[in-house]
């Protein structure tokens, strides 16, 4: 018998291409830190090896010892969602799709689709927070899919599929092409709202309590930590945290486009005005205002409570001083900032989501 122990594991339906490559997958409940017993069922069930990350796909007979051991365990972390799934899926003659096993045992870079769309939905989930899994190389591993109306296709099947459903009649809506899909199609969180559910992607992590408006969005590797207005940009790597605002047209500065690798994050009790933006670190209770980009080289004169000048310094020297308001002088078009006195404070009306 084996005793490894598993970091987690996720049954998941796959999709596949006409060249029988696994395309994508949705896990319906991932699995974190199992009890060694079910580690030990799943080891038993599936030909891994210990210590290694990896996929296999599902027999049916793998299938029916998987159900056994996993409701025989009762653990838990497992979701009722996992064994319906191995309760329910039937193997056909269709090779569009297939069940597989993903398991981590380390947090190393992910290798193949199966472990990108895992790591994906750890985020999505809450299961894990941006930054504290190995996303390197995530980019050249996702396939770049047309995201239809009749579920993702391989940019190469897609003339074929187009083809296929104008002769029955059928709309073949294509709503993007992209390696990533959006969030919603995979999972909900609980206590949210996304207005508009395009704008926010698969391996984002949105806090119970936030609310996404229309023009807001959040990317992959990023989110909230909980209660939050977001109605700007929230790119690749950046996370906001608790009852802190993003005002229309705003946006954070991303760590991917630039090559840099500075972690740019929002504090509690922030807001960054419309049309506002930072490419520095914000601490706790700050507010930009609105039109404002202030990034992590720009010049900012810090001023006393009576308004005088105590010294100039560039923004990131700025990163961890809590409580300050950065404006621009509308005279002489300096960038300030001052203390202030007071937090940002949600409206409790706006963001109850029951």
């Amino acid at each position: 018998m084996n005793s490894a122990t598993l970091h987690s594991f996720g049954i998941g339906l796959a999709t596949k291409n006409s060249r029988n490559d696994i395309i994508e997958v949705f896990y319906p409940q991932p699995t974190v830190k199992p009890t060694q017993e079910l580690c030990n069922a799943i080891m038993d069930a599936c030909s891994f090896e210990s210590g290694v990350n990896g996929y296999q796909e599902i027999s049916t007979n793998t299938q029916n010892v998987l159900r056994s051991a996993i409701e025989a365990a009762d653990d838990p972390t497992v979701f009722d969602s996992t064994c319906e799934l191995l309760r329910s899926y039937e193997n056909d003659e269709d090779t569009s799709q297939c069940l597989i096993i993903c398991i981590l045992s380390t947090d190393t870079a992910p290798t193949t689709v199966p472990e990108a769309y895992f790591k994906l939905h750890l985020l999505s989930h809450r299961l894990a927070k941006p930054h504290s899994l190995n996303l390197d190389g995530l980019f050249a591993v996702l396939v770049n899919l047309a995201w239809t109306n009749q579920g993702p296709i391989d940019i190469a099947d897609l003339p074929h599929k187009q083809l296929e459903a104008r002769l029955k009649n059928e709309l073949l809506e294509v709503m993007s092409v992209d390696k990533f899909p959006k969030m919603t199609n995979y999972i909900v969180p609980t206590g949210v709202r996304i207005a508009h559910t395009a704008r926010v992607r698969l391996g984002a992590y949105i806090g119970e309590g936030t609310t996404v408006m229309h023009e807001g969005f959040v990317n992959f590797n990023a989110g909230t930590e909980g209660p939050a207005m977001i109605e700007g940009r929230i790119s690749a790597g950046v996370m906001v945290g608790a009852n802190s605002d993003l005002g229309g047209g705003c946006s954070t500065m991303g760590t991917l486009s630039g090559g840099g690798t500075e972690i740019i994050t929002v504090g509690q009790n922030c807001l960054i005005g419309a049309n506002a933006g930072i490419g520095f670190p914000l601490a706790d209770g700050c507010i930009i205002e609105a039109g404002l980009y202030v990034t992590a080289g720009t010049k900012v004169k810090l001023l006393n409570n009576k308004g005088e000048i105590e010294k100039t310094l560039k923004a990131k020297e700025l990163a961890g001083i809590c409580n300050l308001l950065y404006r621009r002088n509308s005279i002489s078009g300096a960038v300030e900032c001052i203390p202030l006195k007071g937090t940002v404070s949600l409206n409790e009306e706006l963001h109850s989501h029951n």
